[in-house]
């Protein structure tokens, strides 16, 4: 694991914070219920906090993404401002804009300790988009709000690893450095790893399947995962390229992910762990199978118990155990069975522990299992990235930035 100490960028301790006006980028990206569209879990939002109260004497632009277009959690932020309010105890400016004449004067008008918060950044179409750092210091976004503020904050491991404008174009054109959350979490982190021992296992779930692929192999390659047990949507492309799901699953870049995971297992044989027993929504209940049974059009909600059972011992066998991404439908009661026996295990386990992602820290505390845990992250593909040994491209813009700063 490569020696990437906190000293590499610059903190807040850096910086003498009062009368400065800040743009602080934090991930307030929530579990949103689709009907609703209610907050569903605020855990991201209550880490902020942190660091907003280091910048107390500063005039603060909070800024965050929440969901991707065109998916039923893209919002915008107004429910968020609520929230922050609340943990705050204070009151939370918010401009329905982000880089318009109504946010750029919102930001003017600010007055020691105020605090204003964005619109969702991905309203702007440069922010749906990764660009060399180079090339995101010459957005929109990045020339037009750089010159309002002195100081860029950036706080939002869980999106450490897109090289949004937001994360990676400020840094070019103003001193950066890193906010609580991230100096937190890089330290923890590179503790954990030094001390972690074999058998390493991993287990995957989530829906975001091209990202995964790419980084269980660099986490197979680094003599980081030695069984990967697979869960949710992933575990489904993994069987379907076992074809042990025969119909199509009708996700975005099918043949080519299956492809991939198919690729995967020919290479690494030995590594990989994936269902044997299912449970499917038929009529709004829950009902289990072998996977053998999956028939066309049934929807996979959830493990089954046999598969708790075989991943549980796997579990129970490892030196560290890394988890990201709920086993189903966790949201749904039928369906959280296979997340929190899963969850249970790991923090029961004698091992080196890691839990990642915004849904299974939400499901952690429901349990009260927070406590059994070695390291909690919000952060799911970043994190995963960065126990491969990757360089995210915002620590990369962090570090880049402490060497202008120290160059002065």
């Amino acid at each position: 694991m490569p020696n990437r100490k906190v000293v590499n960028v610059l903190t807040l301790d850096d910086f003498d914070l009062k009368d400065k006006t800040v743009f602080l980028r934090v991930d307030m990206n929530c579990p949103i219920d689709s009907e609703t569209m209610e907050i569903t879990g605020t855990r991201r939002i209550e880490e902020t906090i942190e660091t907003l109260k280091s910048l107390e004497e500063a005039k603060v632009v909070v800024a965050s993404h929440q969901g991707r277009v065109g998916n039923k959690d893209y919002t915008g932020m107004d429910k968020h401002a609520k929230v922050l309010e609340k943990l705050m105890g204070k009151k939370i400016k918010y401009v329905e804009d982000v880089i318009g004449e109504a946010a750029q004067n919102a930001i003017k008008g600010l007055e020691n300790g105020d605090v204003l918060l964005l619109d969702n950044l991905r309203l702007c179409a440069e922010e749906n988009y990764e660009f060399s750092p180079e090339n995101a210091a010459k957005t929109i976004m990045v020339s037009r709000l750089s010159k309002l503020f002195d100081l860029c904050v950036l706080d939002s491991f869980p999106s450490a690893h897109r090289s949004h404008p937001s994360i990676v174009g400020f840094p070019q054109v103003l001193p950066a450095c890193a906010g609580r959350i991230v100096e937190k979490e890089v330290k923890n982190l590179d503790e954990i790893m030094t001390v972690a021992k074999a058998p390493h296992v991993i287990v995957l779930g989530g829906s975001k399947i091209p990202d995964r692929l790419e980084a269980i192999k660099l986490l197979i390659q680094n003599g980081r995962a030695d069984h990967v047990l697979l869960t949710g949507l992933i575990g489904n492309v993994f069987m379907r390229a076992q074809a042990r799901i025969k119909s199509p699953l009708g996700i975005k870049r099918e043949e080519e992910v299956v492809a991939k995971a198919h690729s995967l297992i020919g290479e690494y044989p030995d590594v990989f762990a994936t269902p044997v027993d299912i449970a499917i929504d038929k009529d709004g209940e829950r009902v289990e199978m072998d996977v053998r049974e999956i028939g066309k059009g049934d929807k996979i909600f959830d493990l089954g118990p046999k598969t708790v059972d075989y991943y549980s011992k796997l579990i129970s066998g490892a030196g560290t155990v890394f988890i990201s991404g709920p086993a189903g439908f966790f949201e749904k009661e039928n369906f959280s069975y296979g997340t929190k026996e899963l969850l249970n295990s790991v923090a029961n386990s004698m091992a080196t522990t890691i839990v990642s992602g915004g849904h299974l820290t939400t499901a952690l505390k429901e349990q009260g299992l927070a406590d059994k845990i070695n390291h909690i992250s919000t952060a799911g593909g970043a994190l995963v990235l960065y126990l491969t040994g990757e360089k995210l491209p915002m620590m990369k813009a962090l570090e880049n930035a402490a060497i202008k700063y120290r160059s002065r």
